[in-house]
């Protein structure tokens, strides 16, 4: 097949092009560098079935030739990036879902959008299933975000529904590995650039909170399998191991040797207290469960964040 994947040079969607290629299909990266990055597809570029196209996904999309699947991740990911870029993060969301989906309906492919378990907002429903419909503030400062995915996947359905197109949501929860930026905003980043550093670790509130951690690897698995099934309705995609943000602090720590103390900061606006998915229809209907645990997954991540810090700041201490 030949796969459009938009947010190509993003954390995700650089892990989702090497698995494509890795499976023998074609892959077309797009991607206008507002939050992904050139190194994550630079060892790409020059490789048989790999194309990379510079565009913004909120003005109209051509792609020349036959186009089997568009995946849509383009869009900033992490609280930061849409913090900074509230407008863009809800372009991207509506005016690139629906430019994305054109594409789709235009080329006769499969479309997959790349939701989150943001669209359940500070939940009132734990574990979350995906007839949950959530618990968000629209007119927070977080709605830019939570908004633009639940829009999105309203424009999905409507478009497999009404142009009877084939349609994937995948509601993505808290995903880590290498390739994430170093001050993205995300916590297993900040923790583990902290700690590498030497400097406190950021506990929000009284690290009480908790999220579930999902390797990277784990993750395109689950989307590689979900693009493939027959499944229209949105399907969650995480690991439903929970822990306490104070828990990963510690366990992030000991990884790394580090002595760094734990800071303590205010809570932000709309942090959901809780976050684990209920993965039952993952297991049932894609035959898919996580397989990293966290320690082994945070041992594979560290090396890549050693290395940067270890390369941008040469007098700083290494652990």
């Amino acid at each position: 097949m030949r796969i459009l994947i938009t947010g190509a040079a993003g954390f995700l969607g650089s892990h989702l092009c090497d698995r494509f290629l890795g499976e023998g299909h074609q892959v077309v990266g797009m991607d206008n560098f507002i939050t992904g990055s050139p190194d994550n597809v630079a060892h790409l570029m020059g490789r048989d079935g790999f194309e990379f196209v510079q565009h913004d996904v909120t003005n109209y999309i051509y792609v020349a030739g036959p186009v089997d699947g568009v995946l849509h991740f383009a869009s900033p990911a992490s609280p930061i990036d849409y913090l900074e870029q509230p407008i863009p993060t809800l372009k991207v969301g509506s005016l690139g879902t629906h430019k994305a989906l054109g594409l789709a309906k235009a080329k006769g492919a499969r479309f997959l959008l790349a939701s989150t378990s943001e669209v359940y907002g500070d939940p009132l429903e734990h574990p979350q299933t995906e007839s949950y419909w959530g618990n968000v503030n629209p007119v927070g400062p977080r709605g830019v975000y939570d908004e633009a995915k639940r829009f999105a996947e309203a424009m999905t359905m409507a478009y497999h529904r009404y142009h009877g197109m084939q349609t994937r949501i995948v509601r993505i929860f808290n995903t880590y590995g290498p390739r994430m930026r170093p001050q993205d905003g995300r916590v297993v980043s900040n923790f583990i650039v902290q700690a590498l550093r030497g400097e406190p670790l950021s506990i929000y509130g009284d690290g009480s909170q908790t999220r579930s951690f999902c390797y990277v690897d784990d993750l395109v698995d689950g989307i590689f399998r979900l693009f493939f099934s027959d499944r229209a309705e949105p399907v969650n995609v995480g690991n439903p191991g929970e822990f306490t943000v104070r828990q990963l602090a510690e366990r992030v720590l000991a990884l790394t040797g580090s002595a760094s103390a734990l800071q303590a900061h205010p809570l932000p606006e709309d942090d959901p207290k809780v976050r684990k998915p209920d993965i039952t229809v993952a297991r049932t209907v894609l035959g898919w469960e996580p397989k990293v645990p966290l320690d082994e997954g945070l041992g594979r991540t560290i090396p890549y964040f050693r290395a940067l810090v270890e390369q941008n700041s040469p007098g700083a201490r290494t652990l």
